[in-house]
């Protein structure tokens, strides 16, 4: 947790922000930078040239290539402060995240400097303050040249993207990246101010926490609390108080004391009979009240007690990727995340809430946080640990070839040490990850020869970090990568062994090759769509709007994105006539192609063990692989993933009969000739029920039928084969196989002989009566009442192309003919209830 005590005094007002280095081409007027521009702390330039009305959007239209001078302008940022002797023994300028290689002066003199947006600086600044009025400035290189120089001064090294990122410890897609925009600038990210202290100080805290089994067959939570302090002088014993406060509120204390000349204690708190910590769908989440009091001083914080681990240990089939919480297997519905703005400071507690809402919602287990963006805010951590959301952290290196050398070397251990103790009270943090695809890279991206003998970053993931990591958190597991084959010679993305990521689908085949695979556990994948129509608008002003519209592509930021995109729908969509319809027919397949890629990994299980699908959330209004797009609309993905990640899940696959089998010679994959019901329980009980499998008509004509009874495992799977006059189409263009639990308790699965495009579907299957209703205090609503006539594939209400406020509580609904549904729209009052008809569309209409 971010400690500050009762001795800090932020410095956060009066300051501005002027160019100390301004490019001769910058399209401003220096004299209005001159004077100086008013900023917030915390802030960052961007924002407050953007306040000051001396930038536009950096979002909108093509400002990013208008604003990249940004990037290469030297900031000054400076404010005055009142600053009175109060007798302390120190008076210490503290700056909790400064982005990135600064000089900082107090009353014109140089106190320190800093290399690392990730850490903390501290220098004691006694001797520099003067009663009265003081000056305190922040002088930033130019983020753009500075790693450009560093490239050349040290030698370049790999890197994906355009700017060598990967020359300084400053977030990788600050840089832009393939769905990030390039806006690389400078700011005051995190509080600063003066801590005025005397005797001693809490330097940090870094509770660990065990479960025991205890003598009466219960269990005991072990709280070990490491205690670093800092002397102004060595005036003796440090008396210390640790209070354990559990949720029934009864407090448990344990003093200890700092000898003299020590500045370090591990402190000890047994708590009888504890409350564990489980994951969500698993359990409860409790958390205990720490708090250090020591001196003048005093730290609070809560931690979650439970165990973690990682198991991958060789089996028959190669080595899972088994991550278990208090023992018991977590069966991963993640997915990846990234900074949610690609200004950190615009991202508030409300904001994080409101992303974890999207992913509880949508079933999703695990968020990944990425390596190419920041050690996550304490307010994510929070949030994650009050719900049960796992955390999986990166370390921060990316995509790229990172110098084992100093000054990196020393700012990378500065920063690992920093951000594991400010990060091991929370219970949700289950895994610490040394880098995303630099260990893949070296070997698959054509390195060597560029590399010229140096090292590429593998003495930090198999060496420095999991020597902190043993040192200072032992408690949690760790992968040196992601992906990562947990074995010497074995290459880093091999399917058989721990994680994968899986990118030829996007890239360059057809998202059906998804079922070729059969990972132990997927780290990432995805596919791509536009953000809802209202957000691609507001920001993309081509006309007409046209895929490959200058704009357009300015927001599209993956390689032939827009390209892939039209080739990722060939084969199952029809080619769309309209720019709605190029709109809706891309954000239908992304939902189709992640659909038909977790069906199949989940359908393995226990084989497989977890999928984390990229990416959950947008840091700008872009086409990218996320399910919530930048303005916070859930796009027909995130609809779809909510189905997918269910916890019971029904799901219709092709398998190999045991005559295929009988037929396959040795070594060789054996035809899959039957359709088979697989059903996953990721609940904590045992499932046994009955399935009413039919086939039959889009018309609701039953042509086959017959009943399965099936008995599934908790946290299991289990398959049942479909007999084959149920599962052999006789009109694949008209017909569907759609297996029913009779009680309900999984959600229908559908299995087609065709795809949309040559599929004999109803282009307008549905009717529908809208309503405005009372909606409980909360606003209006609009109640989309549902109808089929035929059968109803995947009908979604694009809700924001009436109003961008309204949102729609359910989507990507199939209804067989004669079904009903209601959608329900939360919108602004006044809405005209039929103009959300109009914006309902499914993957019918697309055959108009």
């Amino acid at each position: 947790m971010t400690y500050f005590p009762e001795t800090f005094r932020p410095l956060h007002e009066g300051w501005t922000l002027t160019a100390a280095a301004l490019p001769q081409d910058a399209p401003v007027d220096p004299a209005a930078l001159a004077a100086g521009v008013p900023a917030a702390v915390p802030g960052e330039a961007h924002l407050d040239l953007h306040r000051a009305g001396l930038i536009e959007d950096p979002f909108d239209g093509d400002n990013e290539a208008a604003q990249q001078w940004i990037g290469d302008t030297a900031w000054r940022f400076a404010t005055t402060f009142e600053w009175t002797d109060d007798g302390a023994a120190r008076h210490d300028l503290v700056a909790l995240g400064l982005d990135t290689v600064a000089a900082v002066e107090v009353n014109g003199v140089e106190v320190g400097r800093t290399q690392n947006m990730f850490r903390s600086y501290r220098w004691d600044v006694r001797e520099h303050l003067r009663e009265g009025s003081n000056t305190l400035a922040v002088v930033f290189a130019a983020p753009v040249p500075e790693a450009a120089a560093r490239a050349e001064r040290d030698g370049a090294l790999p890197h994906t993207n355009h700017h060598a990122y990967n020359q300084l410890r400053k977030m990788a897609c600050s840089f832009g990246w393939d769905w990030g925009i390039d806006v690389a600038g400078a700011g005051i990210w995190k509080p600063i101010g003066l801590d005025s202290w005397s005797e001693a100080r809490i330097a940090s805290v870094r509770p660990l926490v065990d479960v025991v089994e205890n003598a009466d067959g219960g269990r005991d939570g072990v709280l070990t609390v490491h205690l670093e302090i800092e002397r102004a002088a060595d005036e003796g014993d440090v008396e210390v108080l640790l209070v354990v406060a559990g949720p029934d509120g009864r407090p448990l204390e344990t003093s200890a004391t700092v000898p003299a000349g020590e500045t370090s204690i591990a402190i000890v708190s047994d708590v009888p009979d504890v409350r564990r910590w489980w994951p969500v769908g698993h359990g409860d989440q409790p958390l205990y009240d720490v708090t250090i009091e020591m001196s003048r001083a005093a730290w609070r914080g809560r931690v979650g007690f439970r165990t973690v681990e990682l198991d991958t240990a060789p089996d028959p089939s190669g080595a899972p990727f088994d991550i278990r919480v208090n023992g018991e297997l977590v069966l991963v519905r993640g997915a990846n995340w990234i900074p949610d703005h690609a200004f950190l400071t615009a991202i508030d507690r409300d904001r994080y809430a409101r992303r974890v809402d999207d992913a509880l919602e949508a079933n999703v287990n695990l968020l990944r946080v990425w390596g190419g963006g920041i050690y996550e805010s304490d307010d994510l951590y929070e949030l994650a640990d009050e719900r049960g959301l796992l955390m999986w952290q990166d370390f921060l290196f990316a995509c790229a070839a990172y110098s084992e050398d100093d000054p990196l070397r020393s700012e990378v251990e500065a920063e690992v040490r920093e951000n594991v103790t400010r990060l091991s009270p929370h219970p949700s943090l289950i895994l610490w990850n040394g880098n995303n695809e630099n260990t893949w890279g070296s070997v698959d991206w054509s390195w060597a020869h560029r590399l010229d003998g140096r090292g590429w970053g593998d003495a930090y993931y198999n060496g420095l970090i999991p020597e902190v990591l043993s040192e200072l958190d032992p408690t949690r597991p760790y992968s040196p990568a992601s992906p990562y084959s947990f074995g010497d010679y074995r290459y880093p993305n091999d399917e058989r062994y721990g994680s994968m990521h899986i990118w030829d689908v996007w890239n360059r085949v057809d998202y059906s090759v998804y079922a070729d695979y059969r990972p132990r556990f997927v780290a990432e994948f995805g596919f791509q769509a536009p953000p809802a129509w209202s957000t691609l608008a507001e920001v993309v002003h081509d006309e007409p709007m046209y895929p490959f519209g200058h704009q357009m592509l300015v927001h599209q930021k993956a390689n032939q994105g827009n390209a892939k995109l039209e080739r990722g729908w060939q084969g199952h969509l029809p080619d769309p006539e309209s720019i709605e319809d190029w709109h809706w027919t891309t954000q239908l397949n992304q939902a189709h192609a992640i659909r038909f890629g977790v069906e199949h990994f989940r359908s393995l299980t226990p084989h497989n063990t977890g999928t984390v699908l990229w990416q959950l959330n947008d840091n700008w209004p872009v086409v990218s692989w996320a399910a919530v797009d930048f303005a916070e609309h859930r796009k027909p993905l995130w609809h779809a993933l909510r189905d997918m990640y269910a916890p019971r899940l029904a799901t219709l696959q092709p398998r190999p009969s045991e005559q295929a089998f009988a037929d396959a010679w040795e070594g060789t994959v054996p035809e899959f000739d039957t359709l088979a019901l697989v059903l996953v329980n990721d609940t904590g009980e045992d499932y046994e029920g009955a399935f009413t499998v039919t086939r039959e008509s889009f018309d609701g004509t039953e042509l086959a039928k017959t009943v399965l009874r099936a008995a599934v495992p908790a946290r299991g799977a289990t398959t049942v084969t479909v007999p084959a006059e149920v599962a052999a189409f006789g009109d694949p263009a008209a017909e569907a196989v759609v297996a029913v639990a009779d009680d309900g308790a999984f959600a229908p699965a559908f299995r087609y002989g065709a795809e949309v495009v040559a599929q004999r579907l109803d282009p307008s299957p549905l009717r529908v009566e809208a309503a405005a209703v009372d909606s409980a205090g909360t606003g209006s609503a609009v109640e989309l009442r549902l109808t089929a006539t035929s059968l109803a594939r995947d009908v979604f209400c694009h809700a924001d192309t009436v109003d961008p406020l309204a949102r729609a509580d359910g989507g990507m609904i199939t209804l067989r003919a004669g079904q009903t549904a209601v959608i329900r729209v939360q919108t602004p009052a006044g809405a005209d209830p039929d103009a959300f008809a109009d914006a309902l569309r499914c993957a019918n209409d697309l055959l108009k």
